[in-house]
């Protein structure tokens, strides 16, 4: 028997506005560098409606940036959630 756990996402810490497409949005912007809501959808995330709704609302905590109207791109902060350095339930909207 393996003693080997696998790294699980469940060690990252989400904050309550969080809904649960957030880490893939992160994570497939992290992997292929800035995209639109509808390649995010291509890639494997949510539909682009809902990619949209939730890329606004992350770049609104600091997790992702606007590069461009309807092009988000991930901060330094977003990066630290995803490797479990940033407690998001920290972070405050921008206003």
């Amino acid at each position: 028997m393996s003693t080997v756990t696998a790294k699980s996402d469940s060690m990252r810490k989400p904050a309550d506005w969080m809904a649960p497409a957030d880490d893939r949005i992160l994570e497939l912007i992290r992997e292929h560098g800035n995209l639109t809501p509808g390649a995010i959808e291509a890639k494997g995330g949510p539909v682009s409606d809902h990619a949209s709704r939730r890329a606004r609302k992350l770049a609104d905590y600091g997790l992702l940036m606007r590069v461009h109207r309807g092009l988000y791109g991930i901060t330094d902060v977003g990066v630290a959630y995803l490797d479990e350095e940033l407690d998001a339930s920290e972070l405050e909207p921008d206003t």
